[in-house]
Parts: structure tokens; sequence; C-alpha cells
């Protein structure tokens, strides 16, 4: 194994979640290519990532009352994506006037500094940079 190349976020529909990930935080579209459910439903393959970047982010529009339970809730309430950048504060800025809602204030520890938003689904980001 060499390295993880997607990891899959559940969505209510495709658009807003493009917008948030690539308008609002500033990833690239990789790839968005219309595709099919294995029961022949139309879908499309949606992936993004931060600029430079090799994993990506699958952005997968819940098909079916089980995966429309999971959006936003993919790891129970926890922090479950960890975002690096290299100017904390700057980002934290820019991210807080494009109206990212951050639901813990930045903070120093021992790793950086850290500020926990949430993502079109609701899900829990930790924003790190360093001190």
């Amino acid at each position: 194994m060499s390295a993880l190349e997607l990891v899959t976020i559940v969505v209510d529909d495709y658009d807003p979640a493009i917008e948030f990930f690539v308008g609002l935080l500033g990833f690239e579209l990789v790839d968005d290519s219309p595709s099919t459910t294995s029961e022949g439903r139309p879908k499309r393959w949606v992936v993004v990532r931060p600029s430079g970047a090799e994993t990506g982010i699958l952005l997968a529009r819940a098909d079916g009352a089980d995966q429309s339970h999971v959006v936003g809730t993919q790891v129970a309430g926890r922090v479950g994506f960890f975002l690096r950048v290299d100017d904390f504060e700057a980002t934290y800025d820019r991210l807080s006037m494009a109206g990212v809602e951050f639901v813990r204030e930045p903070r120093t520890e021992p790793y950086g500094r850290v500020a926990v938003f949430r993502d079109i689904s609701g899900n829990h980001w930790d924003l790190l940079g360093p001190i």
C-alpha cells in the first residue's frame, strides 16, 4: 500500500457540497462525472481535495434512508476530519468572514493552533495550523 487516495463524505446534494468545499474552503474540484448506482440510478462521481494534496474527498449524495441518516453524523459527533493550513490566523479569518460555522474558538495546543468548524453537512473538522 502506498497512499490513501479517497475518503467519502455523505452529503445531501452535490452542488451545495461543491460550493462549500471549493467556493468556501478553496479546495480544487478534481472530478465531477456522471455515473450510476449499482441499481442503475443516476449519480455523480465528485472528488475535491486541497490544492496540492494527494488524498481527495469523494462527495457522495445520500441514496436512501440509511445513507440520509448518516449525513453529518458519520463520526458520531466527533471531529473526524483534519485540515492543516500554513497560516492559521489568515485562514480562520477568511473562513469566518465567508460564513463557515466555527463551533469552537481558536486555541493553542502543544501541536499548534486549532479551531473546530462544521462542514455543509454538519460534520466537525479541526482547522490546524502552526503556533
